[in-house]
């Protein structure tokens, strides 16, 4: 780090049908508070606030921020809901490009962007235009599944989070300060 700043900035994809993608991010975010840098969560798809990164957002004013552009909770998307954001996703895509082109964060995530590209309500040469012209010191996390072979071409870093076992399958509904 030179000056409270990142040195190189690098892009992360977490992909995949398995838990953690976001989970992964939120460490990267967490990791960056710590050392005092500045971090913006972009949420294309999540509509719901109470959320453990929301509570933390309240903690950090000014230097962990959260946008949601989902007008519902449902945070699934399919073909009937795909109609439905493309208007939020163009608004939550202009707001990335002004956030990262500004420099004013370390860190920015693109929650669930990949979904969005997937579903054709992001342009995937947008995103690699974002990618290509971040400024150097940004470090730039995309996740949601389905993440086109472009984008994790265009990473550092890319994993695939692959399901073997969850508590779904147990019936065991999502918690509270772990699952959200």
């Amino acid at each position: 780090m030179v000056g409270g700043k990142l040195e190189r900035g690098l892009v992360h994809v977490y992909t995949g049908d398995g838990k953690g993608k976001t989970t992964a991010a939120l460490g990267v975010s967490l990791r960056a508070l710590g050392w005092g840098l500045r971090v913006c969560v972009v949420q294309f798809i999540k509509g719901y606030l109470d959320t453990g990164e929301m509570k933390i957002a309240e903690r950090f004013p000014g230097q962990y921020v959260i946008k949601q552009f989902a007008t519902d909770p449902i945070c699934y998307i399919d073909e009937t809901k795909a109609k439905q954001r493309r208007e939020e996703c163009e608004v939550a895509m202009r707001y990335a490009e002004e956030v990262v082109g500004s420099g004013e964060f370390d860190v920015v995530v693109l929650d669930e962007i990949n979904n969005a590209m997937a579903y054709k309500l992001v342009d995937i040469e947008r995103a690699l235009a974002l990618i290509r012209e971040k400024p150097e010191h940004v470090e730039l996390v995309l996740t949601g599944r389905r993440a086109p072979k472009e984008i994790i071409d265009a990473a550092d870093y890319a994993t695939e989070m692959t399901p073997i076992k969850h508590p779904f399958d147990k019936d065991i509904p999502a918690r509270a300060g772990i699952d959200y």
